[in-house]
């Protein structure tokens, strides 16, 4: 099957055809047809199989015929994280290059002014993270009443960060006939309960097994003990041909302390995390991509925000905690049909969260074979692990000893010897005032 046989217009086609793309994916060639035909939709599929251009492509195709409205969007896109929502905004740019639609990014970490503008001058398509989202419709900036098409993506994520009361108050402000696209690469009971609230008569797609890893990612897992987890990393990553990798850690503060580990091996390297202001994330995607950096150090924040096709490794220095957030970091390689390769390093203490993950993938991680561990000439800085630089101790015992004696040498150094004029004898000053002179004549 081709892009050319789902229905989609010439100019659409077109931009298709310059991206490089010519066969759907089977999630596109499965949704696609059914978005055109203005069907709700509940769409499950991994993570690095195309979901986003199987709603993006028939949301422009749609779009195409109609005007818009100052402050009334005509299409709603909800998205997590700020990395999905923008991603989502390039392919608008990539995929409707030959339409003139409108749009608008509305995310967090951005100036209220700039997105008051685009939203003045009216937009075809809305993509928002719930929380800017939110702020602008309770300012009277956006107004909901007009959406034909409303886009949840990444449901299940939406679930984990606690966005869904928020999303079922968008939803409450929209339209009650809206044709609306349900999106989730798991599909809890929760996500399957908030499903039936939100569609009518939907059309089910599921391409992939939920939380299954892709036939193009070559797993790999290996053990170590803690304080050589780092030592292993870049032992890996030098064995390794490694063009460019993701390297996950589960805290924010192992991102920093990581990140400037490897600087100082010599790696060029970044960090990404969500405590960094907008300007900082996009400034180090956008030199990771243009290749300044290799190698990207971050937390979950990317596992669903970045798309880079000809991503070599995913290295997780850390364990996931949850084992769905596994199949959605190793995510990040292996797309479009391209080999990829993942390997996690794991401690003892990881046992847990190793079962849980073979439990949900079906398999368990599979030892890396070919690679052995050899001490490293350069050691850590123990203080990279907490960041502080430790002072050396003193001797507690010999610093009371000088406390207590210093002021007993001072009295005896600053003290006068009188000599008594009746014994001749010399007598320390102040001894005097305590012995009755009556004792010390003849």
């Amino acid at each position: 099957m081709k892009f050319s046989d789902l229905g989609l217009g010439e100019d659409l086609l077109r931009a298709v055809t310059d991206a490089g793309y010519d066969t759907p994916t089977p999630i596109q060639a499965q949704a696609i047809p059914y978005v055109l035909m203005n069907r709700d939709l509940l769409g499950c599929a991994q993570t690095g199989t195309g979901k986003t251009a199987s709603f993006t492509l028939p949301m422009i195709e749609i779009l195409a015929h109609g005007r818009t409205r100052a402050r009334m969007p005509r299409s709603l896109i909800l998205e997590p994280t700020r990395e999905l929502a923008a991603q989502v905004s390039d392919q608008f740019e990539t995929y409707g290059k030959y339409h003139k639609l409108t749009k608008a990014l509305l995310i967090g970490g951005v100036s209220f002014e700039e997105q008051n503008k685009a939203l003045d001058r009216g937009v075809d398509v809305l993509i928002a993270t719930p929380g800017r989202l939110l702020d602008h419709a309770e300012r009277g900036k956006v107004l909901l009443r007009d959406v034909k098409i409303l886009v949840i993506d990444e449901a299940d994520r939406m679930l984990d960060m606690g966005f869904m009361p928020d999303v079922e108050k968008i939803v409450g402000l929209l339209p009650q006939i809206r044709q609306t696209l349900f999106f989730s690469a798991t599909m809890p009971p929760e996500i399957r309960r908030l499903s039936e609230k939100f569609l009518s008569n939907a059309k089910e797609v599921s391409v992939d097994p939920p939380a299954t890893a892709a036939e193009t990612i070559s797993q790999g897992l290996i053990k170590a003990a803690p304080r050589d987890k780092r030592r292993v990393l870049r032992e890996l990553i030098k064995a390794e041909n490694v063009q460019n990798a993701l390297i996950f850690c589960n805290r924010k503060r192992d991102v920093g302390i990581l990140h400037r580990s490897l600087e100082r091996h010599g790696m060029q390297a970044g960090a990404l995390h969500g405590d960094m202001d907008q300007y900082s994330r996009t400034e180090t995607l956008e030199k990771f991509k243009a290749g300044e950096y290799t190698i990207l150090v971050c937390s979950d924040v990317a596992a669903r925000g970045l798309d880079i096709a000809s991503m070599s490794h995913v290295f997780n220095f850390d364990v996931p905690t949850h084992a769905d957030d596994y199949v959605h970091r190793i995510g990040r390689t292996g797309r479009a049909g391209k080999q990829g390769r993942a390997i996690t390093i794991a401690t003892s203490e990881d046992s847990r969260y190793l079962d849980s993950i073979a439990k949900l993938i079906g398999y368990p991680i599979p030892p890396l074979e070919g690679f052995e561990s050899a001490p490293d000439e350069k050691q850590d800085d123990p203080a990279e692990e907490t960041g502080k630089t430790e002072k050396p101790r003193r001797n507690r015992r010999s610093r009371t000893a000088k406390k207590s004696s210093a002021p007993a040498r001072k009295r005896q150094e600053r003290a006068p010897v009188v000599e008594d004029a009746d014994t001749n004898v010399a007598l320390p000053f102040g001894q005097q005032e305590h012995v009755p002179a009556f004792l010390l004549r003849k």
